[in-house]
């Protein structure tokens, strides 16, 4: 398998569906759809909408209504960097090499942009009662894996930890709990809501929250590293972003040579236990251990 074809496919094909999901650019409020694309398209690894496809394919999954989830956690991502970049958060600039949302369009539409993203991700997954209504049961459960995923017990929840520990040094716990959720839970929800759509059982929904736990943390752990070791021109965002803000990372906690030894343990454990479900997925193997030892 030459995984670049492979990946470069499944981009592709993402960023179709993206373009599809997208909301007319008309009416009185249409800037506000113009800054919603402006977000949505800006690029970057499709990391999410991805996992939820490999997860789909892994249990056997067929069917459209796998597309309209897609959108929808693409677009949850990316609000939630819209906000995150907002001068009351990281008041950060540039995201994916170009100029961030809120500069582009200011700071009220940047907020109104991301809230926007955030509502119209869940009208787009509810399309899928009307592509699949012999599968409603599957695309409530997804929702809801989706909803609780994004909220304060998720990514919601680990963003308000982060945000009152800026400054501040915090325990090594307090750090797992905030990347647990803030970037794990939209990892797990991504390959739940496949697994689901495909019919998987509840225990097999449970594993792959388990395998993804371990690969957002993992992630995490490296977006730490290439913080300090990476350049803002490959990155395409600022770098020692975390310094600057005073923020306890893995680094600053543990090192890079031993937050770099815990990436490797997290990711062949995950990739062990992918293993265990007795399912073959090549490409999804392939792309854990390209997420996690990637450069930008």
């Amino acid at each position: 398998m030459n995984f670049s074809e492979e990946y470069n496919k499944r981009i592709e094909e993402i960023e179709g569906i993206l373009t599809r999901f997208l909301p007319p650019k008309e009416g009185e409020q249409k800037v506000i759809m113009e800054a919603m694309e402006y977000s949505l398209m800006a690029g970057g690894k499709r990391l999410r909408p991805m996992l939820m496809l490999e997860s789909f394919r892994l249990f056997g999954g067929s069917g459209e209504a796998i597309e309209p989830f897609m959108a929808a956690i693409e677009m949850i991502h990316t609000y939630s960097l819209v906000h995150d970049d907002l001068p009351a958060m990281d008041n950060d600039e540039y995201r994916r090499g170009r100029k961030t949302t809120h500069v582009v369009y200011g700071e009220d539409m940047g907020i109104l942009a991301g809230d926007a993203l955030l509502n119209y991700a869940f009208e787009t997954a509810c399309k899928a009662f009307n592509m699949e209504p012999e599968n409603s049961l599957r695309i409530g459960k997804a929702l809801k894996i989706l909803a609780e995923k994004s909220g304060i017990y998720g990514m919601i929840g680990g963003q308000v930890v982060d945000v009152k520990a800026s400054g501040r040094k915090i325990s090594g716990d307090v750090l797992n709990f905030i990347y647990r959720l803030k970037t794990g839970a939209l990892i797990e929800a991504s390959v739940m809501a496949g697994a689901v759509l495909a019919g998987a059982s509840d225990e097999e929904t449970r594993q792959m929250e388990q395998i993804a736990g371990k690969i957002g943390l993992a992630f995490q752990i490296q977006d730490d590293i290439l913080d300090v070791t990476s350049t803002t021109e490959i990155l395409g965002k600022p770098v020692h972003s975390d310094e600057k803000n005073e923020k306890t990372t893995y680094v600053t906690w543990k090192g890079l040579e031993t937050s770099g030894n815990e990436v490797g343990r997290l990711t062949e454990e995950a990739i062990r236990q992918l293993g265990m479900l007795g399912r073959d997925n090549e490409y999804l193997e392939a792309l854990f251990r390209w997420l996690v030892y990637r450069e930008k």
